[in-house]
């Protein structure tokens, strides 16, 4: 259980914990200031638009991330208030897109830094890897197309024979089977991942390196 790493790797436990927090924050603001850019002003109303991890995760959410090493965060939103016609597929995608962002910005100065030798370490942990590792997986995750996922808003707005099908109520259990399976296989995602990560990592060194 990832809590047994909180005695055992004390310095990996908490710079998990504090990375995952960080990138579900940062997610979910994600998804607030595209939808107050779209004419929603629910993520303000509701006091969502804060730093404050337990607005966006809550007991529960923080208590599993501490517990198993699993979280979530919520942002509330009203679509029907979205100015543009495919504002829901916008604000949806505006989470993956910061995860992305922040994959790209940790992984290419880990890069840089360790063609410099000066990549910084928290006891033998790289929060630069982690920190990158984990918004690779969470904007990956998040884009497959099936609830509550984002990627399923985003096909939902282009296609709307998905989104009739993801409204009606006897295929819920249809799709929670779907993303059962996918969160199964949330191992292998991870280790897809990881050679993305280190891929990237390995091209930037060797970019820096040359130059």
């Amino acid at each position: 259980m990832f809590l047994d790493s909180l005695f055992s790797d004390p310095a990996y436990y908490f710079t998990v914990v504090v990375c995952v927090t960080a990138s579900i924050v940062l997610h979910e603001l994600g998804h607030g200031f595209a939808a107050i850019q779209q004419g929603d002003e629910t993520p303000r109303l509701t006091g969502h638009m804060t730093w404050n991890p337990l607005v966006h995760m809550g007991p529960l959410g923080l208590g599993l991330l501490c517990v198993v090493g699993i979280a979530f965060g919520v942002m509330p939103v009203d679509p029907s208030r979205f100015r543009s016609r495919h504002g829901d597929a916008w604000v949806s995608l505006a989470g993956p897109l910061v995860n992305g962002v922040l994959a790209l910005l940790s992984l290419t100065a880990l890069g840089l830094l360790s063609a410099l030798d000066a990549e910084p370490r928290f006891g033998g942990v790289s929060p630069l890897w982690i920190l990158g590792l984990l918004n690779v997986v969470l904007c990956l995750f998040n884009l497959i197309p099936i609830p509550p996922l984002d990627g399923s808003a985003v096909v939902g707005s282009f296609v709307p024979a998905y989104r009739a099908f993801l409204q009606k109520p006897e295929n819920a259990k249809y799709t929670w089977m779907a993303f059962g399976l996918v969160f199964l296989l949330a191992g292998q995602l991870f280790r897809s991942g990881a050679e993305v990560a280190s891929m990237y990592v390995g091209w930037v060194v060797g970019l820096a390196a040359g130059s």
